[in-house]
């Protein structure tokens, strides 16, 4: 059965530093590069956690706070639920007279690695050590002795329940979903019970509710304490059993050392010759990061499914959740289809069945261990599956298609919402385009979220370009009518360009422009009432599909690339106070570019079809030494479990996949002289980038398997096929390289 598929190992990156010849060489493998703290802090979003997990495991945890300044722990994690949202169950190892369900603590002296975590907590009297497994993990808790031990265990909303050396029990999630815990101790404990108004109450062994609580007491003098757990969405027993497959003793050192040799194995895919330590540190952090998620649900073969709130069979292919597809459909699912194409078949797969379990046949469009939560606007599943047909992969595509278009024809466009279609879905089919309110004009359709508005120019644009995707599905089942229609349906974008100013401009229903309009500031909190969390400025470049067509719209190349350069240096127009306080995902600025939120991440490469790659070349290093870094405000925006750091990784690779349903990667410029991916196909793609360096970072010439290379985009088939690709970099553009007219990325037209 295919439960888990990890990397293979393959070359370990190169020696760190220079020493004396008296001095041995200091070798990092990997793994010794990730920093989980980069981004801990973030400049004004969410920021990134500290998350510890196997590759895309169901377990994951990362310590209870806030952020990296939180003064307090709210006791010892056990499973994170959601993505950067929830977590379930306490476990609280304590030492005094006061017992709580939960116990923030002072900590210090925290160290965390991918696979592992330790801490000093209370000032210093306890010191806790963690690793973990897929669906299980081992704490060894170390106390002073001079006080009786404690470890309680909490479940938030639930019952627990405590037996003869364990404790087990279940949390309430939201959508009917449970997670259950089932955790035993190797050291027996002197008493145990249920903890009822701040005391063990050893003759009660089950409580339910809000902070059901048990409590193990430790005789006196006991040093150490040694913990091991299963969890389980199936059940209490599954749980168990999940502890005992993976765990035969209560080892933490073994099990930290099991887990950072898978890491090995997966980070080591990618291997790296030249670039600095931080480069290398900002890479593999990077590409930890596009393991977050989704996640693996499957449990000796079975998994829960929140999207019809049963326990299916998996029949040898893994179910995969929590992706927010909006997301990742950029960069981190093609990301996968390069280095791990069976884990990426298993998510279609797993999106196709959620499509069924809901019993609409939609593809999900935020697909999360609750079900589809429908957030953000448009349905880009469609991308994801466009994007691996077109490359190859095993997708049922026959479902796919009638799950794709019941997503977008049946299901209502409304962001964050999973209702039937409505009145501007029909306005859509027949005119082309989201109708925008005027001012004062009063919603008339129930499916738009009161917070989250139409966001007509989004949601217009993000169609366009899914049924676009969709077009090419249907090409792939041979259905030429179906295929023209939806093609024709792609050049929607058109309906709301004004060529006046050459920006996509909302209009109401009656087919005028929404006046007087400021494509910075209109549209309210987020720009909602007309974009999405960016401004026009953004949203003027997303049309990934027909970068060629937009070329044509806005006059010519010429044109094209100076609306580029503006959009870099156009002022925000206000104080930064006045913009970020309307506009708080549109941050990491450069001019009115945003490289924080992710329809911003293809812009720095539209260079490329215009004759000017030497300008991505550029940016994309700006971009990258700007606002990517080794520290704790590393990572400029929401990292959406992949959605940003995927981008990472493929620019400083040197290559991007700026649209995702083209076999086809955009040239950048690579942060490292020698590159080897060790594809998932089993071949190995060479990138040479001969005097790469902080200063040269533009392309004087390159070659492809030995013969001369003068496109700065080239194709799937051709990385595939695995070879070598030579970069001559330089300090100074080479303007000439790449910049013929036949030697653009493809387009629709």
């Amino acid at each position: 059965m295919k439960l888990f598929r990890l990397f293979a190992s393959v070359a370990i990156a190169s020696l760190l530093g220079s020493c004396s010849e008296s001095q041995p060489v200091e070798q990092k493998s990997p793994v010794d590069y990730v920093n989980p703290y980069i981004g801990n802090i973030s400049h004004l979003l969410v920021p990134t956690f500290p998350t510890v997990q196997l590759p895309n495991s169901m377990l994951r945890v990362y310590p209870e706070r806030a952020d990296y300044t939180s003064e307090l722990l709210n006791g010892l994690p056990v499973i994170v639920t959601n993505h950067r949202e929830r977590s379930a169950f306490n476990l609280t190892p304590y030492q005094g007279s006061e017992l709580k369900p939960v116990v923030a603590y002072n900590y210090d002296n925290e160290r965390l690695t991918p696979y592992s975590f330790e801490v000093d907590l209370n000032d210093n009297r306890m010191k806790a050590t963690y690793a973990l497994s897929h669906q299980s993990a081992i704490y060894q808790i170390d106390f002073e002795a001079d006080q009786p031990a404690y470890v309680l265990v909490n479940t938030r909303d639930g019952a627990i329940r405590q037996g003869e050396g364990f404790i087990s029990g279940y949390q309430k999630l939201p959508n009917n979903t449970n997670v259950y815990l089932y955790i035993e101790t190797q050291e027996q404990p002197a008493e145990a019970g249920i903890l009822e108004a701040g005391k063990l109450n050893a003759a009660k062994e089950s409580a339910e509710g809000r902070d059901a609580c048990a409590v193990w007491r430790y005789a006196d003098g006991t040093g150490s304490v040694h913990l091991r757990y299963g969890v389980s969405f199936i059940s209490e027993e599954q749980a168990k059993k999940n502890l005992y497959r993976e765990q035969q003793d209560y080892d933490v050192k073994a099990l930290a050392a099991k887990g950072r040799d898978i890491w090995n194995e997966t980070l080591g895919r990618i291997a790296l010759t030249g670039g600095s330590d931080n480069d290398k540190t900002l890479f593999y952090s990077s590409y930890y990061r596009t393991f977050e998620r989704p996640i693996c649900m499957s449990e000796d073969g079975r998994y829960f499914s929140a999207f019809d709130g049963k326990v299916h069979e998996d029949e040898g292919t893994p179910f995969y959740t929590d992706d927010w597809i909006w997301d990742t459909y950029r960069a981190a699912h093609p990301l996968r289809v390069i280095m791990d194409r069976e884990v990426e078949e298993d998510i279609l797969a797993s999106f196709l069945r959620m499509a069924e379990q809901m019993g609409n046949m939609w593809m999900p469009t935020f697909p999360e261990v609750t079900g589809d939560s429908r957030r953000m606007n448009s349905n880009h599943t469609v991308a994801t599956v466009a994007d691996a047909l077109v490359k190859g992969l095993d997708v049922d595509a026959k479902k796919a298609f009638e799950a794709c278009r019941k997503a977008i024809e049946e299901k209502t466009l409304a962001p964050w919402s999973g209702k039937e279609a409505g009145w501007i879905d029909a306005f859509y089919k027949e005119h082309g385009y989201i109708p925008a309110l005027q001012q004062g004009e009063a919603e008339t359709d129930p499916n738009v979220h009161s917070f989250e508005k139409r966001q007509p120019i989004a949601v217009t644009l993000g169609t366009a370009y899914d049924q676009w995707c969709l077009s090419l599905i249907a090409e792939h089942l041979g259905l030429t009518e179906e295929a023209a229609y939806y093609k024709q349906c792609a050049r929607n974008y058109r309906n709301v360009y004004n060529a006046e100013t050459a920006f996509f401009h909302p209009k109401d229903k009656n087919g005028r422009w929404i006046e007087p309009f400021d494509y910075r500031y209109s549209g309210g909190m987020g720009a909602r009432e007309f974009y999405g969390e960016n401004n026009g400025w953004v949203y003027r470049w997303d049309v990934p599909h027909n970068v060629a067509d937009l070329i044509s719209l806005m006059g010519g190349k010429e044109q094209f690339v100076a609306n580029l350069d503006r959009t870099f240096s156009e002022p925000l127009g206000r104080s930064k106070y006045e913009f970020f306080s309307q506009l708080p995902d549109h941050t990491a600025n450069v001019g009115q570019f945003s490289m924080a939120n992710e329809p911003s991440l293809h812009v720095p490469y539209l260079y490329n079809y215009a004759g000017k790659p030497w300008k991505t070349q550029k940016r994309i290093r700006q971009m990258l030494t700007t606002w990517f870094r080794n520290d704790l405000m590393g990572m400029p925006g929401d990292e959406d479990g992949g959605g940003m750091t995927s981008f990472v990784v493929f620019s400083a690779l040197g290559f991007y996949p700026v649209t995702p349903g083209f076999p086809a990667y955009n040239i950048g410029s690579p942060l490292f002289e020698n590159i080897k991916l060790s594809m998932a196909n089993g071949k190995t793609f060479e990138i040479q980038a001969k005097g790469a360096s902080a200063e040269n970072k533009y392309i004087q010439s390159a070659t492809l398997n030995g013969k001369e290379w003068n496109k700065p985009w080239f194709s799937h088939d051709e990385l595939m096929q695995g070879g070598t690709l030579v970069l001559v970099m330089g300090n100074t553009p080479n303007k000439a390289w790449g910049a013929a007219d036949d030697a653009v990325p493809p387009s629709m037209d």
